[in-house]
Protein backbone atom coordinates (compact mmCIF):
# COMPACT_ATOMS: atom_id res chain seq x y z
CA UNK A 1 0.00 0.00 0.00
CA UNK A 2 1.66 3.32 -1.08
CA UNK A 3 1.66 6.11 1.37
CA UNK A 4 -0.83 8.11 -0.36
CA UNK A 5 -3.26 5.56 -0.36
CA UNK A 6 -2.74 5.27 3.43
CA UNK A 7 -3.47 8.93 3.54
CA UNK A 8 -6.59 8.61 1.99
CA UNK A 9 -7.68 5.64 3.98
CA UNK A 10 -6.85 7.94 7.18
CA UNK A 11 -8.85 10.44 6.03
CA UNK A 12 -11.84 8.78 5.46
CA UNK A 13 -11.52 6.94 8.69
CA UNK A 14 -11.17 10.26 10.19
CA UNK A 15 -13.81 11.59 8.14
CA UNK A 16 -16.56 9.00 9.53
CA UNK A 17 -15.29 9.08 12.72
CA UNK A 18 -16.43 12.93 13.08
CA UNK A 19 -19.51 12.47 10.96
CA UNK A 20 -21.37 9.93 13.33
CA UNK A 21 -21.07 12.56 16.05
CA UNK A 22 -22.12 15.56 13.84
CA UNK A 23 -25.73 13.80 12.81
CA UNK A 24 -27.00 14.18 16.41
CA UNK A 25 -24.80 16.21 18.63
CA UNK A 26 -26.46 19.59 18.03
CA UNK A 27 -29.77 18.72 16.35
CA UNK A 28 -30.75 15.33 19.18
CA UNK A 29 -31.82 18.39 21.37
CA UNK A 30 -33.89 19.49 19.55
CA UNK A 31 -35.63 16.26 18.33
CA UNK A 32 -36.32 15.60 21.93
CA UNK A 33 -37.85 18.91 23.39
CA UNK A 34 -40.04 19.50 19.93
CA UNK A 35 -41.05 15.30 18.83
CA UNK A 36 -40.55 13.52 22.03
CA UNK A 37 -41.81 16.40 24.15
CA UNK A 38 -39.11 15.81 26.56
CA UNK A 39 -38.54 18.27 29.63
CA UNK A 40 -35.30 20.17 29.28
CA UNK A 41 -33.92 18.59 32.38
CA UNK A 42 -34.70 15.26 30.58
CA UNK A 43 -32.70 16.52 27.58
CA UNK A 44 -29.93 17.73 29.64
CA UNK A 45 -29.48 14.12 31.71
CA UNK A 46 -29.60 12.59 28.24
CA UNK A 47 -26.34 14.99 27.06
CA UNK A 48 -24.88 14.15 30.08
CA UNK A 49 -24.28 11.06 29.50
CA UNK A 50 -21.61 11.78 27.11
CA UNK A 51 -19.65 13.57 30.35
CA UNK A 52 -20.69 9.92 32.64
CA UNK A 53 -19.15 8.31 29.51
CA UNK A 54 -15.94 9.80 29.65
CA UNK A 55 -15.04 9.24 32.80
CA UNK A 56 -13.81 5.98 32.59
CA UNK A 57 -14.24 4.72 29.62
CA UNK A 58 -11.72 6.18 27.28
CA UNK A 59 -9.35 4.81 29.71
CA UNK A 60 -10.57 1.24 30.21
CA UNK A 61 -10.83 0.59 25.87
CA UNK A 62 -7.25 2.05 25.93
CA UNK A 63 -6.25 -0.85 28.28
CA UNK A 64 -7.91 -3.32 26.06
CA UNK A 65 -5.90 -1.79 23.02
CA UNK A 66 -2.90 -1.66 24.93
CA UNK A 67 -2.54 -5.18 25.98
CA UNK A 68 -4.99 -7.71 24.77
CA UNK A 69 -6.78 -6.45 21.04
CA UNK A 70 -5.59 -4.95 18.22
CA UNK A 71 -6.97 -1.10 18.65
CA UNK A 72 -8.32 -1.01 14.81
CA UNK A 73 -10.72 -3.97 16.13
CA UNK A 74 -11.61 -2.12 19.39
CA UNK A 75 -12.42 0.55 16.78
CA UNK A 76 -14.33 -1.59 14.56
CA UNK A 77 -16.12 -3.35 17.42
CA UNK A 78 -17.10 -0.09 19.07
CA UNK A 79 -18.30 1.00 15.94
CA UNK A 80 -20.55 -1.65 15.41
CA UNK A 81 -22.19 -1.93 18.81
CA UNK A 82 -23.19 2.10 18.52
CA UNK A 83 -24.39 1.43 15.38
CA UNK A 84 -27.04 -0.85 17.10
CA UNK A 85 -27.56 0.94 19.89
CA UNK A 86 -28.38 4.23 17.50
CA UNK A 87 -30.67 2.26 15.36
CA UNK A 88 -32.59 1.51 18.22
CA UNK A 89 -33.10 4.95 19.89
CA UNK A 90 -34.29 6.28 16.66
CA UNK A 91 -37.15 3.69 17.52
CA UNK A 92 -38.02 5.07 21.26
CA UNK A 93 -39.70 7.86 22.53
CA UNK A 94 -39.53 7.25 26.27
CA UNK A 95 -37.40 8.98 28.44
CA UNK A 96 -35.90 6.09 30.71
CA UNK A 97 -35.07 4.04 27.46
CA UNK A 98 -33.95 6.81 25.57
CA UNK A 99 -31.71 7.61 28.21
CA UNK A 100 -29.91 4.41 28.79
CA UNK A 101 -29.97 3.48 25.19
CA UNK A 102 -28.03 6.46 24.80
CA UNK A 103 -25.49 6.09 27.44
CA UNK A 104 -24.51 2.79 26.56
CA UNK A 105 -23.97 4.42 22.99
CA UNK A 106 -21.37 6.90 24.63
CA UNK A 107 -20.08 4.28 26.61
CA UNK A 108 -18.74 2.89 23.19
CA UNK A 109 -18.31 5.96 20.86
CA UNK A 110 -16.22 8.44 23.17
CA UNK A 111 -13.60 5.61 23.42
CA UNK A 112 -13.32 6.34 20.03
CA UNK A 113 -12.20 9.21 19.74
CA UNK A 114 -8.53 8.19 21.00
CA UNK A 115 -8.42 4.96 19.65
CA UNK A 116 -9.35 6.67 16.19
CA UNK A 117 -5.80 8.89 16.85
CA UNK A 118 -4.04 5.96 18.15
CA UNK A 119 -4.75 3.77 14.88
CA UNK A 120 -3.87 6.88 12.35
CA UNK A 121 -0.33 7.61 14.71
CA UNK A 122 0.52 3.69 14.35
CA UNK A 123 -0.38 3.19 10.41
CA UNK A 124 1.03 5.92 9.87
CA UNK A 125 4.41 5.42 11.42
CA UNK A 126 4.72 2.13 10.47
CA UNK A 127 4.28 3.27 6.89
CA UNK A 128 7.54 6.16 7.24
CA UNK A 129 5.08 9.35 7.46
CA UNK A 130 6.28 12.19 9.91
CA UNK A 131 2.91 11.75 12.46
CA UNK A 132 3.52 15.36 13.38
CA UNK A 133 3.39 16.71 9.57
CA UNK A 134 1.33 14.75 8.13
CA UNK A 135 -1.63 14.00 10.83
CA UNK A 136 -3.23 17.71 11.07
CA UNK A 137 -4.46 17.87 7.23
CA UNK A 138 -6.27 14.12 7.83
CA UNK A 139 -7.56 15.08 11.24
CA UNK A 140 -9.06 18.18 9.67
CA UNK A 141 -10.76 15.91 7.83
CA UNK A 142 -12.92 15.24 10.42
CA UNK A 143 -14.17 18.57 11.13
CA UNK A 144 -14.90 18.66 7.88
CA UNK A 145 -17.30 15.07 8.54
CA UNK A 146 -18.82 16.66 12.04
CA UNK A 147 -19.87 19.59 9.38
CA UNK A 148 -20.65 17.82 6.64
CA UNK A 149 -23.37 15.53 8.81
CA UNK A 150 -24.99 18.73 10.23
CA UNK A 151 -25.51 19.97 6.68
CA UNK A 152 -26.62 16.59 5.65
CA UNK A 153 -29.13 16.48 8.83
CA UNK A 154 -30.38 20.29 8.36
CA UNK A 155 -31.17 20.19 4.54
CA UNK A 156 -32.55 17.16 4.19
CA UNK A 157 -35.33 18.54 6.92
CA UNK A 158 -34.40 15.67 10.11
CA UNK A 159 -33.43 18.05 12.92
CA UNK A 160 -36.42 17.00 14.63
CA UNK A 161 -36.43 13.74 13.36
CA UNK A 162 -35.27 10.46 14.16
CA UNK A 163 -33.91 10.44 10.80
CA UNK A 164 -30.93 11.80 12.35
CA UNK A 165 -30.29 8.59 14.35
CA UNK A 166 -30.58 6.58 11.83
CA UNK A 167 -27.91 8.63 8.87
CA UNK A 168 -25.33 8.21 12.36
CA UNK A 169 -26.36 4.45 13.07
CA UNK A 170 -25.50 3.74 9.12
CA UNK A 171 -22.11 5.49 9.29
CA UNK A 172 -21.06 4.34 12.86
CA UNK A 173 -22.11 0.75 10.69
CA UNK A 174 -19.82 1.55 7.57
CA UNK A 175 -16.83 2.87 10.29
CA UNK A 176 -17.05 -0.48 12.18
CA UNK A 177 -16.60 -2.74 9.24
CA UNK A 178 -14.21 -0.41 7.40
CA UNK A 179 -11.92 -0.16 10.48
CA UNK A 180 -11.78 -4.34 10.39
CA UNK A 181 -9.86 -3.40 7.50
CA UNK A 182 -7.20 -1.13 8.17
CA UNK A 183 -3.76 -2.45 8.90
CA UNK A 184 -3.28 -3.89 11.68
CA UNK A 185 -2.09 -1.91 14.98
CA UNK A 186 -1.26 -4.94 17.51
CA UNK A 187 -1.16 -4.13 21.60
CA UNK A 188 2.52 -2.26 21.86
CA UNK A 189 2.83 -4.41 25.20
CA UNK A 190 2.68 -7.71 23.03
CA UNK A 191 6.26 -6.76 21.78
CA UNK A 192 7.23 -5.22 24.98
CA UNK A 193 7.27 -5.71 28.52
CA UNK A 194 8.15 -2.56 29.36
CA UNK A 195 5.29 -1.25 27.42
CA UNK A 196 2.88 -2.23 30.05
CA UNK A 197 1.25 0.96 32.36
CA UNK A 198 -0.58 0.41 35.21
CA UNK A 199 -3.94 0.53 35.73
CA UNK A 200 -4.19 4.26 37.16
CA UNK A 201 -1.73 5.72 34.63
CA UNK A 202 -4.36 4.44 32.14
CA UNK A 203 -7.32 5.76 33.43
CA UNK A 204 -5.49 9.37 34.00
CA UNK A 205 -5.85 8.53 37.81
CA UNK A 206 -2.18 8.71 38.84
CA UNK A 207 -2.27 12.40 38.09
CA UNK A 208 -4.08 13.28 41.26
CA UNK A 209 -1.62 13.78 42.82
CA UNK A 210 -1.16 17.25 40.93
CA UNK A 211 -4.12 18.91 43.26
CA UNK A 212 -2.10 19.12 46.37
CA UNK A 213 -0.55 22.09 44.45
CA UNK A 214 -2.93 24.85 44.70
CA UNK A 215 -2.36 26.31 41.16
CA UNK A 216 -3.38 22.81 39.27
CA UNK A 217 -6.27 22.39 41.97
CA UNK A 218 -7.77 25.89 40.78
CA UNK A 219 -6.68 24.89 37.12
CA UNK A 220 -8.86 21.89 37.04
CA UNK A 221 -11.70 23.49 38.98
CA UNK A 222 -12.30 26.62 36.22
CA UNK A 223 -11.45 23.09 33.73
CA UNK A 224 -14.77 21.61 34.93
CA UNK A 225 -16.80 25.11 35.13
CA UNK A 226 -15.85 26.15 31.90
CA UNK A 227 -16.28 22.28 30.37
CA UNK A 228 -20.34 22.80 31.48
CA UNK A 229 -20.50 25.99 29.22
CA UNK A 230 -19.54 24.05 26.42
CA UNK A 231 -22.26 21.52 26.69
CA UNK A 232 -25.21 24.21 27.01
CA UNK A 233 -25.23 25.04 23.21
CA UNK A 234 -24.60 21.52 22.23
CA UNK A 235 -27.72 20.69 24.13
CA UNK A 236 -29.81 23.84 23.41
CA UNK A 237 -28.49 25.78 20.52
CA UNK A 238 -30.95 23.91 18.02
CA UNK A 239 -33.72 24.22 20.28
CA UNK A 240 -33.05 27.70 20.64
CA UNK A 241 -33.32 28.31 16.89
CA UNK A 242 -36.12 25.88 16.57
CA UNK A 243 -38.37 27.79 19.03
CA UNK A 244 -38.54 30.95 16.84
CA UNK A 245 -40.62 29.35 14.49
CA UNK A 246 -43.58 31.00 14.75
CA UNK A 247 -42.25 34.09 14.39
CA UNK A 248 -39.60 33.43 12.08
CA UNK A 249 -40.85 30.47 10.33
CA UNK A 250 -38.88 31.23 6.94
CA UNK A 251 -35.43 32.64 7.97
CA UNK A 252 -32.64 31.10 7.42
CA UNK A 253 -32.16 30.44 10.76
CA UNK A 254 -35.23 28.41 11.84
CA UNK A 255 -35.32 26.71 8.15
CA UNK A 256 -31.41 25.38 8.54
CA UNK A 257 -30.50 25.95 12.63
CA UNK A 258 -27.78 23.00 12.02
CA UNK A 259 -25.75 25.12 8.65
CA UNK A 260 -25.68 28.34 11.10
CA UNK A 261 -24.67 26.31 13.88
CA UNK A 262 -21.75 24.71 11.48
CA UNK A 263 -20.16 28.48 11.97
CA UNK A 264 -19.23 27.18 15.52
CA UNK A 265 -16.69 24.63 14.15
CA UNK A 266 -16.07 26.64 11.32
CA UNK A 267 -14.17 29.54 12.81
CA UNK A 268 -13.10 26.81 15.36
CA UNK A 269 -10.69 25.55 12.75
CA UNK A 270 -9.90 29.23 12.14
CA UNK A 271 -9.23 30.27 15.40
CA UNK A 272 -6.42 27.50 15.90
CA UNK A 273 -4.17 29.29 13.50
CA UNK A 274 -4.49 32.26 15.41
CA UNK A 275 -3.34 30.82 18.74
CA UNK A 276 0.51 31.01 18.23
CA UNK A 277 0.79 34.68 18.01
CA UNK A 278 -1.92 35.18 21.23
CA UNK A 279 -0.16 32.85 23.24
CA UNK A 280 3.03 34.61 22.30
CA UNK A 281 1.98 37.86 22.57
CA UNK A 282 -0.65 37.75 25.76
CA UNK A 283 0.81 34.66 27.77
CA UNK A 284 -1.44 31.39 28.44
CA UNK A 285 -2.87 33.03 31.20
CA UNK A 286 -4.37 36.23 29.56
CA UNK A 287 -6.00 34.03 26.51
CA UNK A 288 -7.65 31.69 29.23
CA UNK A 289 -9.24 34.66 30.29
CA UNK A 290 -9.88 35.61 26.35
CA UNK A 291 -11.90 32.42 26.05
CA UNK A 292 -13.83 32.87 29.57
CA UNK A 293 -15.52 36.48 28.61
CA UNK A 294 -15.79 34.96 24.87
CA UNK A 295 -18.53 32.53 26.43
CA UNK A 296 -19.99 35.65 27.92
CA UNK A 297 -20.27 37.07 24.47
CA UNK A 298 -21.36 33.73 23.06
CA UNK A 299 -24.17 33.40 25.40
CA UNK A 300 -25.20 37.25 25.76
CA UNK A 301 -25.43 37.39 21.56
CA UNK A 302 -27.81 34.45 21.59
CA UNK A 303 -30.00 36.11 24.42
CA UNK A 304 -30.26 39.26 22.33
CA UNK A 305 -30.52 38.01 18.75
CA UNK A 306 -32.91 36.45 16.87
CA UNK A 307 -33.65 35.11 13.00
CA UNK A 308 -34.95 38.64 11.86
CA UNK A 309 -32.97 41.43 12.79
CA UNK A 310 -31.03 40.36 15.01
CA UNK A 311 -29.64 37.49 12.65
CA UNK A 312 -26.00 39.44 12.36
CA UNK A 313 -25.62 38.61 16.45
CA UNK A 314 -26.85 35.03 15.79
CA UNK A 315 -23.71 34.86 13.38
CA UNK A 316 -21.02 37.01 15.82
CA UNK A 317 -22.05 34.58 18.49
CA UNK A 318 -21.06 31.27 16.47
CA UNK A 319 -17.68 33.07 14.95
CA UNK A 320 -17.38 33.70 18.87
CA UNK A 321 -17.77 30.01 19.71
CA UNK A 322 -14.14 29.37 18.17
CA UNK A 323 -12.30 31.75 20.48
CA UNK A 324 -14.67 30.39 23.40
CA UNK A 325 -13.30 26.78 23.08
CA UNK A 326 -10.28 26.84 21.20
CA UNK A 327 -8.50 29.36 23.60
CA UNK A 328 -9.10 27.40 26.98
CA UNK A 329 -8.73 24.18 25.72
CA UNK A 330 -5.52 24.47 23.65
CA UNK A 331 -3.81 26.63 26.23
CA UNK A 332 -5.18 24.57 29.34
CA UNK A 333 -3.33 21.90 27.31
CA UNK A 334 -0.68 23.17 27.11
CA UNK A 335 -0.61 24.53 30.38
CA UNK A 336 -0.77 20.78 32.04
CA UNK A 337 2.29 19.87 29.76
CA UNK A 338 4.43 22.66 31.02
CA UNK A 339 3.61 22.01 34.56
CA UNK A 340 2.94 18.27 34.92
CA UNK A 341 6.19 16.02 35.83
CA UNK A 342 6.98 14.44 32.59
CA UNK A 343 6.61 10.61 34.19
CA UNK A 344 2.51 11.52 33.98
CA UNK A 345 1.98 14.21 31.57
CA UNK A 346 -0.05 11.64 29.69
CA UNK A 347 -1.91 10.88 32.79
CA UNK A 348 -2.09 14.76 33.47
CA UNK A 349 -3.43 15.27 30.13
CA UNK A 350 -6.16 12.50 30.52
CA UNK A 351 -7.24 14.41 33.48
CA UNK A 352 -7.53 17.21 32.03
CA UNK A 353 -10.29 15.63 29.91
CA UNK A 354 -12.29 14.06 32.47
CA UNK A 355 -12.27 17.98 34.37
CA UNK A 356 -13.35 19.22 30.72
CA UNK A 357 -15.36 16.00 28.85
CA UNK A 358 -16.04 14.03 31.85
CA UNK A 359 -17.32 16.19 34.73
CA UNK A 360 -17.69 19.45 32.91
CA UNK A 361 -19.84 17.88 30.33
CA UNK A 362 -22.35 16.21 32.97
CA UNK A 363 -22.62 18.90 35.40
CA UNK A 364 -23.01 21.35 32.02
CA UNK A 365 -25.79 18.73 30.78
CA UNK A 366 -27.75 18.87 34.54
CA UNK A 367 -27.56 22.52 34.90
CA UNK A 368 -28.23 24.04 31.88
CA UNK A 369 -31.42 21.39 32.00
CA UNK A 370 -32.37 23.14 35.35
CA UNK A 371 -31.96 26.54 34.15
CA UNK A 372 -33.89 26.21 30.95
CA UNK A 373 -36.85 24.49 33.12
CA UNK A 374 -36.76 26.82 35.70
CA UNK A 375 -37.38 29.90 32.84
CA UNK A 376 -40.50 27.65 31.43
CA UNK A 377 -44.16 28.51 31.82
CA UNK A 378 -46.62 27.02 30.09
CA UNK A 379 -44.21 24.96 27.12
CA UNK A 380 -43.13 28.87 26.78
CA UNK A 381 -39.27 28.51 27.16
CA UNK A 382 -38.66 32.38 27.81
CA UNK A 383 -34.95 31.86 26.24
CA UNK A 384 -33.75 35.79 26.66
CA UNK A 385 -33.71 34.82 30.39
CA UNK A 386 -32.19 31.52 29.90
CA UNK A 387 -29.09 33.18 28.04
CA UNK A 388 -28.30 35.60 30.37
CA UNK A 389 -27.92 33.44 33.15
CA UNK A 390 -25.58 31.17 31.53
CA UNK A 391 -23.78 34.54 30.44
CA UNK A 392 -23.53 35.51 33.78
CA UNK A 393 -22.39 32.20 35.03
CA UNK A 394 -19.32 32.85 32.25
CA UNK A 395 -18.81 36.90 33.83
CA UNK A 396 -18.94 35.51 37.02
CA UNK A 397 -16.22 32.71 36.48
CA UNK A 398 -14.16 35.63 34.40
CA UNK A 399 -13.80 37.81 37.20
CA UNK A 400 -12.99 35.35 39.75
CA UNK A 401 -10.47 33.42 37.43
CA UNK A 402 -7.43 36.36 37.32
CA UNK A 403 -7.86 36.12 41.17
CA UNK A 404 -7.76 32.95 42.14
CA UNK A 405 -5.39 31.78 39.26
CA UNK A 406 -1.61 32.46 39.82
CA UNK A 407 0.81 31.61 36.20
CA UNK A 408 3.10 34.29 35.28
CA UNK A 409 3.72 33.90 31.15
CA UNK A 410 6.66 32.36 29.76
CA UNK A 411 8.13 33.25 26.70
CA UNK A 412 9.03 29.80 25.63
CA UNK A 413 5.42 28.69 25.50
CA UNK A 414 3.96 27.21 22.37
CA UNK A 415 0.58 26.02 21.67
CA UNK A 416 -0.64 21.85 21.83
CA UNK A 417 -3.39 21.26 19.37
CA UNK A 418 -5.87 18.59 21.07
CA UNK A 419 -7.45 16.39 18.35
CA UNK A 420 -10.26 15.37 20.43
CA UNK A 421 -12.78 17.57 19.30
CA UNK A 422 -14.28 18.39 16.10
Amino acid sequence: MTKVNIKYRLTLMNFLEFFIWGSWLISLGGYMIIHLKFTGSQVGEIYATMGLASFVMPGLLGIVADRWLNAERVLGICHLVGAALLFWASTVSDFDRLYWIMLFNCMVYMPTIALNNTVSFNVLEKNGLDVVKDFPPIRVWGTVGFICAMWMVDLSGWTISSLQLYISASASLVLGLYSFTMPACPPPAAGSKGAKTSLLSSLGLDAFVLFRRRKMAVFFIFAVLLGAALQITNTFGSTYLQDFKGLYADSFAVRYPNILISVSQISETLFILAIPFFLKRFGIKKVMLISIFAWVFRFGLFAIGNPGSGFALLVLSMIIYGMAFDFFNISGSLFVEREADARIRASAQGLFMIMTNGLGAFLGGLGSGWVVDHFTTGGVRHWPAIWFTFAAYALLIGLVFPFAFRYHHRAEDSPVLPAGHP
